[in-house]
């Protein structure tokens, strides 16, 4: 045991729960938050919207949550690792889950670049009064129809070279640590985002018009609670809101101490996330308000979501309203710390995962995941078809990739393991908010409900019509084709035998961690002796 005290590399954590806390918000507060549930509130029924919204969030999106942070927590490692800790079987949701986050990251982070430049473009009007739409597609992009040109390599300068500005910065902070990179990074971009957005929406609030966005935004629409389609968008947003089933949430866990208040945690980034959320339907929803106003319109005739709502919409509001490029330079720099804090917890999954399976240091490890990651997010999304890619990549790893492992892994945790009394004991050992057999129910019955629901309802919405307009071969390749190739890597990174220096053979903490907590040793994992009275009293 002494020489694998030696050559296992001591696992990082967080400096404090506040760290923790921080840093799982600023996963949790992405680019959805801002460009997705506003749009989504309106169409599902505006303040009638909130009753599915709280029911999605209290009996799914927290316990979820909750799901994750056990399994992270309770078995100290990575996704992989800590699936497989479980049971040898489970590693290959651990590896689904990291593989999904490789192909997110790789399209989050030129929509982080799109946002840096916007951010400039905003203090200069550059794109023009009235020429929005045009500028976005034909002259930033400069997007061609994959139809017409297959997938194109005509590389897109004003794209390509933030975006490898957005990869350096990720790749230092992600090199630093968990400690020095991630906690830090968190510490100053989240308090600077909150700034920012609270500044922007007073500075909506006072726009003309901004009255008629507010209403439009919060009237109920009680008819729209009778659409089981409106509850099923509650829930599927609740699920990607909240970083669930991305491997994220048991990554972060397991950097935490072993005495940390889970639910209560939990409990703090669940609520600031759905307040942010609020927060931002009211700063766009204002704004749009303003902008229906200047063009004589309804609200309705202008209210959007995602790409056409930041760099379309919001463009258009910065050029019509009185200091607009104020507005401009704070809504697109939040889009920027918003997805950079989402960004690197999402690098993380596949940094701490290949850090356990390997037994490398931490630099080693970054370097040899950012730098691929970074190559395939340049060539597949600095060209004039990078817009169809990304469109097709987002739209079935989201519906095929997360939503497709959360199904699996609440049916196998739940079912075929029989974790959850385990794994309740564990949350209830330590937090402030206890779990029961609610808790149990909600995660091994209603979550697999509503997930399977969801589930079948997008493959035949994506079977039946092709996804987008797009050629068969295009969503054969980064669409049916990627999500299949996903679950197929998964399987064979889990058949890869873990090094000799990893933290799934001989490891100490984890070891001590068993013993605190009087824990008996998984069978099926890698056999870690808890020592025996006698072995106890004399590491004491």
């Amino acid at each position: 045991m002494a020489t694998a005290t030696t050559q296992t590399p001591k696992r990082e954590a967080f400096g404090s729960r506040n760290v923790f806390i921080l840093s799982a918000i600023g996963s949790a507060v992405g680019l959805g938050n801002i460009w997705r549930f506003p749009y989504v509130a309106y169409e599902g029924g505006g303040g009638a919207f909130l009753i599915p919204y709280l029911c999605a969030l209290l009996t799914a999106g927290i316990p979820l949550l909750f799901f994750d942070y056990a399994i992270g927590h309770r078995f100290r490692g990575s996704a992989p690792l800590a699936f497989r800790r479980m049971h040898r079987s489970a590693e290959t949701l651990g590896w689904w889950q990291v593989l999904i986050c490789v192909v997110i990251a790789a399209y989050y982070a030129v929509i982080i670049a799109w946002a840096a430049m916007y951010t400039w473009f905003s203090a200069q009007l550059t794109w023009g009064p009235g020429n929005e739409e045009d500028f976005f597609f034909a002259e930033f992009l400069q997007s061609a129809d994959v139809a017409a040109v297959g997938v194109s390599t005509d590389f897109v300068p004003q794209v390509g070279l933030p975006l490898i500005a957005v990869w350096l910065v990720v790749i230092v902070i992600m090199a630093l640590g968990v400690k020095r990179g991630i906690g830090r990074a968190n510490m100053i971009l989240m308090p600077l985002l909150t700034v920012m957005f609270a500044i922007l929406v007073v500075q909506s609030l006072f726009l003309p018009g901004a009255l008629d966005g507010l209403n439009a935004f919060f009237t109920p629409n009680w008819a729209a609670l009778a659409d089981p389609a409106v509850w099923a968008s509650a829930y599927g947003h609740i699920f990607f809101s909240l970083s669930v089933a991305f491997g994220i949430m048991v990554t972060y866990a397991s950097y935490l101490k072993r005495k940390t208040d889970l639910t209560g945690s939990g409990l703090v980034v669940a609520f600031a996330n759905s307040g942010f959320e609020i927060l931002a339907g009211i700063g766009v929803f204002a704004a749009l308000g303003f902008m229906a106003q200047a063009q004589g319109t309804e609200v309705a005739g202008v209210a959007s979501s995602g790409i056409g709502l930041a760099f379309i919409a919001f463009p258009t509001i910065v050029s019509q309203a009185a200091g607009g490029s104020i507005i401009g330079v704070l809504f697109f720099g939040a889009l920027v710390f918003a997805g950079v804090t989402s960004l690197i917890s999402v690098l993380e999954v596949i940094v701490g995962a290949l850090q356990d399976k390997l037994g490398w240091n931490r630099v080693r490890t970054t370097l040899t995941v950012t730098i691929p990651v970074a190559v395939i997010s340049m060539a597949l999304f600095s060209t004039t078809t990078a817009l169809s890619v990304l469109d097709t990549a987002d739209a079935f790893v989201n519906s095929f990739g997360i939503m497709a492992v959360a199904l699996v892994a609440v049916i196998m945790v739940s079912w075929l393991l029989r974790r959850l009394p385990a794994l309740k004991d564990h949350l209830n050992g330590r937090s402030s908010f206890r779990m029961g057999r609610f808790w149990m129910l909600l995660v091994g019955v209603l979550a697999p409900l509503v997930l399977g629901y969801l589930f079948v309802s997008e493959l035949i919405a994506k079977s039946s019509t092709p996804y987008g307009g797009y050629p068969d071969w295009f969503l054969s390749i980064f669409g049916w084709g990627m999500v299949i190739s996903l679950v197929i890597l998964a399987v064979l990174l889990s058949l890869l035998p873990w090094s000799g220096r990893s933290h799934a053979k001989d490891d100490p903490e984890y070891d001590e961690f068993l013993v605190a907590e009087q824990y008996e040793p998984d069978s099926e994992t890698s056999a870690i002796p808890v020592p025996d009275a006698e072995q106890r009293g004399a590491g004491a």
